[in-house]
């Protein structure tokens, strides 16, 4: 009661402008909330069927991984489970202008500002992404299984995630955990770098504990296809950047915009070759690609090399990590950056 007092507060002070974001902002994480119940109760429970206990039992042994192997938080988080009865738990809005790949920004209560303003109902975010289309801007909206309130609220496990069974499970508890450990307002990009980070180290040692040598070696592949997938779209954002700093006409922009957006379909062709037609990529080729597009990747993983490189330094000490972490959070963003910058393996 007390929290929803504090957030019956923020929204009565938010201004009209913004009173029906942050309606509907209140109005779906409390019905997430309600939905929730603790997996005991699940577990205990007859009614429950045999596959979905099954799952929340290696639910509970994840996180409890986390808590232990990881120095992640140990509280009520990612201990009960919703059934939201969709499949995602937000959809989020990203936005960047026609001839530059910096991402627009949204400044909201308790979390700050964010490269990216999220919404219960698929087609609230879809009328705002229309919205800023038609004003130039160039748009994308992406299904989100999980997000953080950063400790505000007990999280729950969700269908949204779990659907796509345990590996993601564990990833999503350890990405969605490190945000309680970090998070600094105003700099997306380090929060989900960050995040990121623990992720891969967490589901490394994760499956190192309890995966098969196979699973293992499957992991490592998925690993290995999502770097060279990150490579090219940062070769694509590399292009772009050097399109948008010509003295060239709109026109003339736009045409070199598309013929890179061409190239890069036809190196992902010719990169799919080499997975041996592995195709778990198609889906987000088959959209249309854009400067927002690209935004919605390049904040989760910028600055990940980075950190990687940090933790080595470290020894693999995560306790020792998030301190220097933390430390960089309390730069300013520009000296931040830089700190980060000069940890950045070369090509």
């Amino acid at each position: 009661m007390a929290r929803l007092l504090l957030t019956s507060l923020l929204f009565f002070l938010a201004g009209c402008s913004d009173i029906s974001y942050y309606a509907q902002a209140m109005s779906g994480h409390m019905k997430l909330m309600y939905a929730a119940r603790p997996i005991s109760d699940y577990v205990t429970d007859t009614n429950t069927s045999p596959e979905l206990r099954k799952h929340l039992r290696q639910a509970i042994a994840i996180r409890d991984f986390a808590s232990i192997e990881l120095a992640l938080p140990n509280n009520d988080s990612y201990r009960s489970y919703a059934d939201l009865g969709r499949p995602f738990a937000v959809w989020n809005v990203f936005a960047a202008p026609e001839f530059s790949i910096e991402p627009q920004q949204w400044c909201m209560l308790i979390v700050g500002c964010v490269n990216y303003r999220g919404y219960y109902d698929n087609k609230d975010a879809d009328d705002l992404a229309n919205k800023l289309k038609q004003s130039g801007a160039d748009t994308y909206v992406g299904g989100v299984p999980a997000y953080s309130t950063l400790g505000h609220f007990n999280d729950p496990i969700l269908n949204t995630f779990m659907r796509y069974g345990d590996q993601e499970v564990a990833r999503t508890i350890f990405h969605e955990l490190a945000h309680q450990v970090v998070f600094v307002e105003g700099d997306t990009a380090f929060n989900e770098s960050f995040a990121t980070s623990v992720e891969n180290e967490g589901m490394q040692r994760w499956l190192k504990k309890t995966a098969s040598p196979e699973l293992q070696q499957e992991f490592e592949k998925r690993q290995k296809r999502a770097g060279e997938f990150h490579q090219l779209l940062s070769e694509l954002r590399g292009k772009l950047l050097t399109i948008y700093s010509t003295l060239n006409t709109p026109d003339e922009k736009r045409h070199a915009k598309s013929e890179a957006i061409a190239d890069i379909h036809r190196e992902y062709a010719a990169l799919k070759d080499s997975w041996s037609g592995y195709n778990g990529y198609d889906h987000w080729f088959s959209q249309p690609i854009n400067n927002a597009t690209l935004v919605s990747v390049n904040l989760y993983t910028h600055w990940v090399p980075a950190f990687m490189v940090l933790l080595k330094q470290e020894g693999g000490n995560l306790s020792s990590f998030y301190l220097i972490v933390a430390a960089l959070a309390h730069l300013s963003k520009t000296d931040r950056s830089a700190a980060l910058e000069k940890l950045m393996p070369s090509a």
